[in-house]
């Protein structure tokens, strides 16, 4: 009896060896699908993949590559073994054939193409250039080959935590799409003419090398920025990229198509840094000196003594908004724009010779500018501004060369 026991033991047991073992070879001979499996339908998509979907669908089309070659290659802009001299992003602005772009993307080239997003490459050329503003005009002359412009929006109601996409060509990998929100609005970013662009969009959409020149949109597909820099230590993206805002572009661009170049707004200053401003407790744009023959110098405005040490005059309002520092100002002056008299409200505190100066504007002397306050007594005859060359920090992976334009605009 034991051993009859023992022997259905043993028998259970190799049994049970027996399936485990085979199991794996059982299953492969059931269950290996050997033939295209079944498709799962996926139902609807989500409300944000149809907008992006959409989004991209409709202004990809208007989005271009920028190919240049440096002055002094002879060869055409192209794609060979080692891809483009210099490259970078564009958008269809009109149905003229302008392209809207960065204008470093195209500085110092001897040639140009664009590659639509059907892959066909249009020789082109430069229309105007801006280095204060970063922007460029570009026009090809085969206008038929060109989609319908974007959608332009506006970036003055932009709230922080927007939806906004970016296409591109990022390392020249065409029609590439990000998304993003705007992290945040009101920022500055430098150029290499001791100007800041202001107003500039922050957004957390990836922006690399190469979607230089590209629109930033928002949920309804309209241009509401113009990708531009990003803040990185390695130079790709670190989820802080910067964006010129299309209101800038809306103003700058005609100007380019009309002129090639953008008259500068300015008074003829030189002013304290924003440091220095801080550090003394002033608010408003302190005057270290004035350019003689500006509108400054002729309204009146005095810079501190270089004798004495006395302070200068301090811009505190324009046309009775208030001016809280350099960009404050520089904004007022772009919105009134060239030739246009304004009102700056002035109060004579200041602060002491010793601190740093930078230049505001070196002599783009058009406006005509009438102060508020009476000014009281005399200062030394000012002395003709020397302009420093401002370049980005080095964070900022943006490379623009511009020269600060030390005469009357010229129409």
């Amino acid at each position: 009896m034991g051993d009859r026991f023992s022997k259905i033991v043993v028998g259970v047991l190799l049994v049970v060896l027996a399936v485990y073992f085979a199991q794996p070879y059982v299953d492969r001979l059931l269950f290996s699908a050997s033939t295209p499996r079944a498709v799962q339908p996926r139902g609807n998509l989500a409300e944000i993949e149809r907008t992006s979907i959409e989004i991209f669908e409709h202004a990809s089309p208007s989005v271009v590559q920028v190919v240049g070659r440096a002055e002094g290659l002879q060869a055409p802009p192209s794609e060979g073994e080692n891809g483009p001299a210099q490259s970078g992003t564009g958008f269809v602005w009109d149905a003229a054939g302008h392209i809207v772009t960065n204008d470093h993307v195209v500085e110092g080239t001897s040639s140009l193409a664009v590659r639509l997003a059907s892959g066909q490459v249009l020789p082109a050329k430069i229309v105007g250039t801006a280095p204060n503003y970063d922007l460029a005009v570009v026009r090809v002359d085969n206008t038929r080959a060109l989609p319908p412009p974007i959608a332009i929006g506006t970036s003055d109601d932009l709230k922080v935590g927007q939806w906004v996409f970016a296409i591109g060509n990022p390392f020249g990998l065409d029609q590439s799409l990000t998304t993003g929100i705007i992290s945040a609005l009101k920022r500055r970013l430098p150029t290499s003419g001791g100007r800041e662009i202001t107003n500039v969009i922050q957004t957390d959409a990836a922006i690399n090398p190469g979607n230089s020149g590209g629109p930033l949109l928002d949920s309804a597909g309209r241009v509401i920025g113009v990708n531009t820099a990003i803040l990185s230590p390695s130079g790709t993206n670190a989820g802080i990229g910067f964006a010129i805002p299309i209101d800038s572009v809306n103003r700058v661009v005609p100007e380019l198509i009309r002129r090639g170049s953008v008259p500068t707004p300015g008074i003829g200053i030189v002013a304290a840094s924003e440091a220095a401003a801080a550090r003394a407790g002033v608010q408003g744009v302190v005057i270290v000196r004035t350019s003689p023959g500006s509108s400054a110098a002729r309204a009146g405005l005095r810079g501190m003594d270089p004798n004495t040490g006395k302070p200068g005059d301090v811009i505190v309002a324009l046309d009775g908004k208030p001016v809280r520092g350099l960009a404050d100002l520089i904004q007022e002056l772009e919105r009134v724009g060239v030739g246009k008299q304004v009102t700056l409200t002035d109060d004579q505190r200041g602060i002491g010779k010793h601190d740093a100066d930078e230049v505001l504007f070196d002599a783009a002397t058009s406006l005509h500018v009438r102060p508020r306050c009476m000014l009281v007594g005399n200062s030394s005859p000012p002395t003709s501004a020397t302009p420093r060359r401002h370049r980005p920090p080095a964070k900022f992976s943006k490379a623009s060369h511009a020269t600060v334009r030390a005469q009357e605009p010229k129409p």
